[in-house]
């Protein structure tokens, strides 16, 4: 599955962006589109969620789905659907954190697939836009908080 990459340097630490990142009860209020973040189960060390559930509301889509999480530190967290929901049939993604001069480069990428036809050029244009949201809300918020 072809994915969609784009990036950001965060003036912070990179375990100040990855703690951001694993809140994800924060996520309604900064995160576009994530209307519910609920962690169903949390990590073996207690503190980054394998598990969670999220309702969307970002059009076109809307949907409630569960995403598993695999951490490697503060350096990088991918996550993927762990079943199919009504909408999405694939998520798969990577936060890759780097330290760099000014904090740390926040390299996103993502690959969705939806149950509906989409053309390649408007499923990576959905992507993009993802990513983008994305990384300038975790910017935001991480900066805000530092």
């Amino acid at each position: 599955m072809a994915r969609t990459t784009s990036d950001i340097v965060i003036d912070a630490a990179p375990s100040d962006v990855m703690a951001v990142i694993a809140d994800f009860d924060a996520y309604p209020s900064w995160a576009t589109g994530v209307r519910s973040a609920e962690v169903v189960e949390p990590g073996a060390a207690g503190d980054r969620a394998d598990r969670v559930r999220f309702t969307l509301d970002a059009a076109p889509i809307r949907d409630t789905y569960e995403l598993l999480y695999t951490w490697d530190g503060d350096r990088s967290v991918s996550w993927s659907l762990a079943e199919k929901a009504t909408v999405l049939t694939a998520l798969d993604g990577t936060y890759a954190l780097a330290e760099v001069a000014g904090g740390t480069r926040v390299t996103y990428q993502l690959a969705v697939d939806v149950a509906v036809p989409l053309l390649g050029t408007l499923k990576r244009k959905a992507e993009k836009v993802i990513i983008d949201a994305a990384l300038s809300g975790l910017k935001q918020r991480v900066e805000t908080l530092g």
